[in-house]
C-alpha cells in the first residue's frame, strides 16, 4: 500500500539543486525502493485498556532494574494480595496498582551516576543492592564487592574510600533522584497525586531510616509501603525461595515495613495458590483482571501520547548523552514525513515510535552507552541488541501494533550492513528509513561520549555519503529542504 496523503495537501516542491542531487544518486544504479511502502495501523484501537499498556511498557523498568522481565507485574500481584488482605478499602485500590506498576519509572536517571560513583554495571549494580536490608556490614560488603571490579587498583580505591566516607550523601542523591524523577514523570502522563507521591516515596522506612524524606510510620503513602514490600519479595522469591521472601518480610517488620502490612503479606502468601498463580504463565492476564476501574480506564490517544512522552523521558533520563534525544528524533521524524506527504494521523503514530525507538536501550548499561572510547566485541553485542528489545517491549501492547519494527529495524542499511536482522532494499519500510534518517542525524549534531556535536552542514554532508547504501535519498532529500527551509525562514 502507498503513503497516504493528507487531505488538500499536495507532496513538498523540493528545490531544483535536490532534484538534481537525487537524480545523481539514481544516476549511480537504481535505489530500491521499500516494497511495502506503509507499515502503519489505519487507526488506533480506542478499547485499548490502560493496564495493558502501562503493563507492557513496564518490562522496560525491569530490564532498567537488572530484574528478571516480569518484575513489575509480579509486585503488582504480591501488592494487590497485601491490600485485599489488610481491608483497604476499594478506593484505594486503584493508586496502589498503578504506584505500584511505575514504581521503577524514575530508576534510569540515576543510571548514569551509579556507573560514574562505583565503576560499575548499572544494571548488575541495581540489581544486587536490592538484597541490602541496611545494616552497615552488609553495605560495606556490597561496596567492596562491587566497586570498580575492572580497573586499576588506585583507581578503584580512590572510589572505594570516596564511597565510604560520603555514603549517606551519595544514596540520599541517587534515591531522591530516581525516586522525583519518576513521579514527575507519572504526574506528566496524567496519574493522579495519590499515585506520584506513591513513586516518589517508594524507598522510606516505617521506623523513619530510609530516603529521600525520612518519612516514618502513617506519613508514607500506603502504596509506598506496599510496593517496595512486594518489591523485597518478588527479589528473594525469584533468587531464592518464597520462604525466603517471608523471612525477608518478617525480619524488616517494624523497621523497613508497617508490621500490621506485614502480617497481611504473611496471611496472603501462606496459601500455596499465591505461589502457584505468582509463578504462571498466565500472570500478566491475572494481574490486568486485577485492576480496579479497568472498565473505564480506556486508553485514548491523546493518553497515548503522554505516556508515550513520558516513557521517551526515561528513556532520555538514561544518558546525559542522550537528553532529549528521543524528542529530537521525533521532531526530525515529523518534519521529514510531513516534506514527504505523510498526512496527519500517520505522522501521529510515526512520532508515537519514534520517541519509543529507543525504550531497548533500557536494557544496555550505562557503562556501555556512555564509553568513551572503543566498544569490546561483547559490548558491541549487547549494543547491537537494543532494537530487539525495543521490538519485544512495544509488541508486548496492541497500541503498537505495526510500529514494532520501525523500532526493530531503525539501525538497518538499505546495503543490509546494519543490525540487528541484517534487512537491506525492499525488506526495509519506508518509515523505518525515516525513523533512521532522523536518529542518525540527531546523532550527528548532538554531544556524544566519544565526540562533540557537528555543524549541520557537515552532518548533512556525512548523509550525503551514505545516500543510497546506508539511508533512503528521498528521505534525505526531504530532510535538507527541511533544513533550507528553516534557514531561510530564520534569515528572514
Amino acid at each position: 500500500m502507498g503513503r497516504k496523503l493528507a487531505k488538500d495537501r499536495k507532496p513538498t516542491d523540493f528545490s531544483a539543486r535536490n532534484r538534481t542531487y537525487l537524480r545523481a544518486f539514481w544516476c549511480r544504479g537504481p535505489v530500491e525502493h521499500a516494497g511495502p511502502l506503509r507499515m502503519l495501523p489505519q487507526t488506533l484501537s480506542l478499547d485499548l485498556p490502560l493496564t495493558g499498556l502501562i503493563g507492557a511498557l513496564t518490562h522496560a523498568l525491569d530490564m532498567t532494574e537488572g530484574q528478571p522481565r516480569g518484575h513489575s507485574l509480579r509486585c503488582c500481584w504480591i501488592g494487590m494480595a497485601v491490600a485485599k488482605a489488610a481491608g483497604l478499602p476499594e478506593s484505594l485500590h486503584e493508586d496502589i496498582y498503578y504506584a505500584i506498576l511505575l514504581k521503577d519509572l524514575g530508576c534510569s536517571s540515576n543510571a548514569a551516576r551509579i556507573c560514574e560513583l562505583y565503576l560499575a554495571d548499572d544494571l548488575t549494580l541495581k540489581r544486587d543492592y536490592k538484597f541490602v536490608n541496611g545494616s552497615l556490614s552488609q553495605a560495606l560488603r556490597f561496596v567492596l564487592s562491587h566497586t570498580g571490579l575492572s580497573h586499576g587498583l588506585a583507581e578503584r580505591v580512590r572510589a572505594i574510600v570516596h564511597i565510604l566516607q560520603n555514603g549517606g550523601e551519595i544514596t540520599s542523591e541517587l534515591i531522591e533522584t530516581r525516586c522525583h524523577k519518576g513521579s514527575d514523570i507519572a504526574a506528566k502522563m496524567g496519574f493522579s497525586e495519590t499515585v506520584c507521591a506513591g513513586i516518589r516515596s517508594l524507598d522510606e522506612h516505617w521506623d523513619g531510616s530510609g530516603k529521600p524524606e525520612g518519612l516514618s510510620g502513617t506519613a508514607i503513602p500506603v502504596s509506598s509501603q506496599i510496593a517496595l514490600m512486594a518489591q523485597v519479595a518478588d527479589v528473594f522469591q525469584t533468587s531464592t525461595t518464597p520462604e525466603a521472601a517471608r523471612r525477608e518480610i518478617s525480619i524488616r517488620a517494624g523497621g523497613w515495613f508497617d508490621p500490621a502490612l506485614v502480617s497481611a503479606f504473611l496471611s496472603a502468601s501462606a496459601d500455596k495458590q499465591f505461589w502457584e498463580d505468582l509463578a504462571s504463565p498466565d500472570l500478566e492476564r491475572k494481574v490486568y483482571e486485577l485492576a480496579p476501574g479497568r472498565s473505564t480506564r480506556i486508553v485514548t490517544a491523546g493518553m497515548l501520547d503522554h505516556i508515550a512522552e513520558g516513557f521517551a523521558e526515561v528513556i532520555d533520563s538514561k544518558s546525559p548523552y542522550t537528553a532529549g534525544h528521543s524528542e529530537r528524533v521525533t521532531i526530525y521524524t515529523d518534519m521529514i514525513a510531513e516534506a514527504m506527504g505523510y498526512s496527519d494521523e500517520d505522522r501521529q503514530s510515526l512520532k508515537r515510535v519514534a520517541l519509543l525507538h529507543d525504550i531497548g536501550k533500557l536494557g544496555v548499561s550505562n557503562a556501555i552507552l556512555d564509553k568513551p572510547g572503543k566498544l569490546s566485541d561483547t559490548e558491541w553485542l549487547a549494543m547491537r541488541n537494543h532494537p530487539v528489545y525495543s521490538d519485544q517491549i512495544l509488541s508486548r501492547s496492541t497500541a503498537f501494533r505495526g510500529l514494532t519494527q520501525i523500532a526493530r529495524g531503525h539501525h538497518e542499511r538499505l546495503d543490509g550492513k546494519g543490525y540487528p536482522d541484517g534487512l537491506s532494499g525492499k525488506q526495509i519500510s519506508m518509515e523505518t528509513r525515516i525513523v533512521t534518517l532522523a536518529d542518525i542525524f540527531d546523532a550527528l549534531t548532538a554531544d556524544r561520549p566519544y565526540r562533540a556535536a557537528m555543524p549541520v552542514a557537515k552532518a548533512l554532508g556525512i548523509l550525503r555519503e551514505d545516500a543510497g547504501t546506508g539511508i533512503d535519498p528521498q528521505c534525505l532529500m526531504a530532510l535538507e529542504s527541511v533544513m533550507e527551509r528553516l534557514n531561510l525562514d530564520k534569515a528572514a
